[in-house]
């Protein structure tokens, strides 16, 4: 298959025509910066327009174009809009699409309300199943395209204490696979992406008690193996390559393993460290 977006090659075949949500900070505006340094134009969506039309003055520094457009991706209208809006600016579908936005929530099971769940529920899976909906018919029809969904190490790692979140993810990664099995046929390439720590907004954007925030934002600042630029670069090339998974760190890849190895003892040993360290 002909790369649509890596670097190594040049400049591609056909100027990528991205469509990033999330887009104003962390992976996703560095996902978009990278497309634009690789000749992409890109349509830069985030809940917070002001956040979207920085990354857009930043595209065009790197002299790419962009748009910037509010979406609020846990409403489905708001994203066949966004659809919409991408085909007019380009002037034809796009030809990638980065289901990137989420957001944090964490606590006790039995500490969380349904106002939590649906709130979670409705950005991080919805907003991928509702961004999945809208580009993958313009994609078949125009026999070419590529997706990459932002999970998580969280997808398959289970922590105590992320319920929600970990269920989100876990959806999000088994979407993914089931769409690289059904689309391949027809030209369409599928990424999902499982980071564990990567330096963003999640935690200031997101929901977790108070005596875990600190602690967590602390952690992503301080102890990430990566930078969202390196992961959004890996990504691309690994998109590129034809990859289904991106897993960017060592400590997302060895929980994968252990996982894959033995899911009962992997289950036993984190129910331990629980019970011992929390």
């Amino acid at each position: 298959m002909v790369p649509f977006f890596s670097r190594k090659h040049g400049v591609p075949s056909r100027e990528a025509c991205a469509v990033v949500t999330g887009a104003g900070s962390g992976i996703g505006r560095s996902f978009a910066l990278e497309l634009a340094r690789r000749h992409g134009s890109v349509v830069c969506a985030d809940i917070n327009l002001a956040a979207a039309q920085e990354t857009v003055a930043r595209i065009e520094q790197l002299g790419a174009s962009g748009l910037a457009v509010r979406c609020d991706v846990a409403e489905a209208e708001q994203v066949r809009q966004l659809a919409e809006q991408a085909d007019a600016y380009f002037g034809e579908s796009p030809t990638l699409v980065i289901n990137n936005a989420g957001v944090g929530l964490g606590g006790k099971f039995d500490e969380l309300t349904l106002d939590d769940w649906q709130w979670c529920v409705n950005i991080n899976l919805w907003g991928v199943i509702h961004g999945c909906h809208e580009f993958v018919p313009r994609f078949k029809q125009q026999g070419r395209g590529a997706i990459i969904n932002v999970a998580s190490a969280a997808s398959y790692t289970a922590a105590p204490e992320m319920s929600a979140y970990n269920v989100t993810k876990a959806g999000v990664l088994a979407l993914s696979e089931t769409l690289s099995a059904e689309l391949r046929k027809h030209g369409i390439r599928v990424n999902v992406l499982c980071p564990t720590l990567v330096p963003t907004d999640i935690i200031k954007n997101g929901r977790l008690p108070g005596r875990y925030a600190k602690l967590a934002d602390h952690a992503l600042m301080n102890y990430a193996l990566t930078t969202s630029d390196d992961v959004a670069t890996l990504t691309l090339n690994r998109l590129d390559s034809g990859h289904l998974y991106t897993t960017p760190q060592m400590d997302a890849k060895l929980f994968w393993l252990m996982k894959r190895a033995s899911p009962n003892l992997y289950a036993k040993a984190l129910g331990l460290s629980y019970r011992l360290f929390k």
